[in-house]
């Protein structure tokens, strides 16, 4: 039974807890992501901050809430359903959190996490270590379920982690690209990790639970809230390389998620989307205001995170022109001639702005590529293979 069904009782955490034990029970008592507690516990330990708490120096209603704490009730559920507990120091713990300790705080949250409550078969170091987050509106357009879903799927196939937070809509999106390419995924919860939410993503995350990893900061049986949902967020940046934002309103989670990694320098990333919807507002802000790189693709993505020189991608180019190349007195010649009449010499010299023997040797080089044709009536362009003319190709406008 899970620490949200187990009636409150009297009984508290036994006294003489040692580090790993003291950061257990603290994240059963300490609201998530509360600055000042998490700084404290990195400057005087875990286990000096839970004599703080239960002496009352924290306040009366966290000593009321570490006198009700069933710590062996919560550990027992927590071995019941294979959720492990992993905290500083370890060597499944990520040493991208503790960037967290140097970043300045986000709507009133911020610090290390006391710990990470893990379900899931995967090492946390291991499958973090090359990661992106792929966060959006709970509410997608067809658009962005798409876009989350190809991205994910071509993010994982390149053996990229997927991150995401589990929610309908994008979250989802991400997690089930992943998944569809056989790659690996992560979902980081705003409540416990035995806690499916929302319910109707339970079978998406159980399967994460059972191949891949779900995390939370939160004991089993913790309820989500709107301020554990700010808090996880800045998890969800922390363990990532990048955070791509696929579709966001201009106040929303997503946005917090990419205000958490400015802050911890983090690549950000946005794809834009339809214009006259309201959901791409959020991010085309954060690419018009120079915090967001556009990104159209899992390529793109790629070249942002990858070390400076590798995976980049091919410079896009159109395609190409017979006048490629050409000089600026060949072009200059070149476009003076026309596909549907002869001109003289003199014409194709005084049109191009050239004396009439550099005109006369541009146009037999012209010839000698097979671009043009020569007769007693003049010059003129040439049909060009597949059935039209030079002109044809875009590279000049036929007079």
């Amino acid at each position: 039974m899970s620490t949200a069904s187990r009636p409150a009782g009297p009984r508290r955490a036994a006294p003489g807890l040692d580090e790993r034990t003291a950061r257990m029970a603290l994240s059963g008592v300490v609201e998530s992501g509360e600055v000042e507690v998490a700084r404290l516990v990195d400057d005087l330990g875990a286990v000096e901050m839970w004599r703080r708490v239960t002496d009352g120096q924290l306040g009366a209603p966290m000593a009321g809430r570490a006198q009700r704490l069933d710590l062996r009730g919560l550990l027992a559920d927590a071995g019941q359903l294979g959720i492990r507990f992993v905290m500083p120091g370890d060597d499944e713990w990520p040493e991208s959190l503790g960037d967290l300790r140097r970043a300045e705080s986000v709507q009133r949250r911020g610090g290390q996490p006391f710990g990470l409550w893990l379900r899931g078969p995967a090492r946390l170091d291991e499958i973090c270590r090359r990661s992106v987050a792929v966060v959006g509106s709970r509410a997608s357009t067809g658009y962005g379920t798409s876009a989350s879903t190809d991205l994910a799927a071509d993010l994982a196939d390149r053996g990229v982690t997927v991150l995401s937070g589990g929610a309908y809509g994008i979250d989802a999106a991400a997690h089930r690209g992943a998944l569809a390419a056989g790659g690996r995924t992560v979902a980081v919860l705003a409540g416990g990790a035995d806690v499916p939410y929302p319910k109707g993503n339970e079978a998406l995350l159980d399967r994460l639970a059972a191949d891949h990893l779900i995390i939370s900061e939160l004991p089993p049986g913790a309820a989500p809230t709107r301020m554990r949902f700010l808090a996880r967020n800045r998890l969800i940046a922390a363990l990532s390389i990048g955070v791509v934002v696929v579709e966001a309103a201009l106040r929303s989670g997503a946005r917090n998620t990419a205000n958490w990694a400015v802050g911890l320098g983090r690549v950000l990333m946005a794809v834009p989307g339809p214009v006259h919807s309201a959901l791409s507002v959020g991010p085309h802000l954060l690419i018009r205001e120079g915090q967001a790189t556009l990104v159209a693709g899992a390529a793109d993505v790629l070249e942002l995170i990858s070390p400076v020189g590798e995976e980049l991608v091919p410079i896009q180019r159109g395609e190409p022109r017979v006048t490629d190349g050409f000089s600026p007195i060949r072009l200059a010649v070149f476009e003076a001639l026309s596909a549907r009449r002869w001109r003289t010499g003199g014409e194709i010299a005084l049109t191009a702005g050239v004396p009439l023997r550099r005109a006369l040797a541009e146009l037999t080089a012209l010839e000698s590529a097979g671009l043009v044709d020569g007769s007693v009536d003049g010059w003129r362009l040439r049909g060009v293979p597949g059935g039209g003319s030079a002109a044809a190709t875009g590279s000049v406008r036929s007079r």
